[in-house]
């Protein structure tokens, strides 16, 4: 994959927020539904997908950054580390690899078994000691669609062992949210298992954005909705919805879909969705609407700004 920085088309420097909103600007662009039978513009939302996965993990864009990971988050045989050397092979044909504090090295053939944990497009990372009692928690990175994590429902996901198993997300989760889930982690030596630990990080959706238990969007409008006013289709959490857009309606002017918002986790009731409106005129300019528009404006002067801006 190409640099995900030049993915993005962001500097090297740029915030979580300036990725962020890179992001969604991009996966509006190029996402499916709104592209159907073009496998170009779908080519393109997987490759923003993934950069914008690499570089919201704080952990791997580091990795990344460092240059001990591709692109594609898989390892490089010999990489710089941060605080000097190299990875690769130590005396003997011993692999080694750094851990996470940086002040000690483990051989790491501890760290292939905890990497066979590996699912969908996060990781996996094990903590504790060795052999005892219990065994290790085992921590995930789980990549949750937006709708499923603020709505809630069944997902898969592959353990260390091989076995797959559903979990239940529940309605409202927030991002970096962690769910246990007791005796999933790996065995101990006297055969009590850890837990697994799940750590949820949301894919951003390209149109609605959460704001507490509200949902907000921007809604493009035509010239003529508008103007006439109209019922338009808008996107919500629960399905499609027709939308009544007021005669006379302004950019900037906000309607709400009452209980269209995040389901609190007890399912007793619904925050709103707010609509921003967007009048957006035809790309490329119609010339007969722009005729229209230069004599209707010579024969009813007015100025929007008066009162508004001084």
């Amino acid at each position: 994959m190409d640099d995900p920085y030049a993915v993005l088309g962001v500097p090297r420097t740029a915030s979580e927020d300036e990725i962020r909103r890179a992001y969604r600007k991009l996966a509006k662009k190029h996402h499916p539904d709104l592209n159907q039978g073009d496998a170009r513009a779908e080519e393109r939302f997987k490759a923003v997908s993934t950069a914008y996965d690499l570089l919201s993990d704080a952990e791997k864009r580091r990795r990344f950054d460092a240059g001990e990971i591709d692109a594609n988050g898989a390892e490089r045989a010999y990489a710089r580390r941060p605080g000097g050397g190299w990875a690769g092979s130590g005396a003997g044909g011993t692999r080694y690899q750094r851990t996470d504090n940086y002040d000690a090295f483990t051989d790491a053939g501890d760290l292939d078994d905890i990497l066979r944990g590996m699912f969908g497009q996060g990781g996996a990372r094990a903590a504790g000691g060795r052999a005892g009692a219990k065994g290790r928690d085992i921590s995930y990175t789980l990549r949750a669609e937006f709708r499923l994590a603020v709505e809630g429902g069944e997902t898969t996901v592959t353990l260390a062992d091989g076995r797959s198993l559903k979990v239940t997300l529940p309605a409202g989760l927030t991002d970096g949210q962690t769910i246990r889930l007791r005796g999933q982690g790996e065995k101990g030596g006297r055969g009590v298992p850890g837990d697994a630990l799940i750590e949820v990080r949301i894919i951003p959706d390209p149109v609605l954005e959460r704001d507490g238990a509200d949902i907000r969007m921007t809604l493009p409008v035509s010239l003529q909705e508008a103007v006439l006013g109209g019922r338009v289709e808008v996107p919500t959490l629960v399905g499609p919805v027709m939308l009544t857009i007021p005669k006379g309606a302004n950019s900037g002017a906000v309607l709400r879909l009452k209980g269209k918002g995040v389901r609190n986790p007890t399912g007793s009731s619904r925050g709103d969705q707010y609509v921003k409106l967007a009048v957006t005129l035809p790309d490329p300019m119609d010339p007969d609407l722009a005729r229209f528009i230069e004599d209707w404006g010579a024969r009813h002067p007015y100025d929007p700004r008066k009162g508004k801006i001084r």
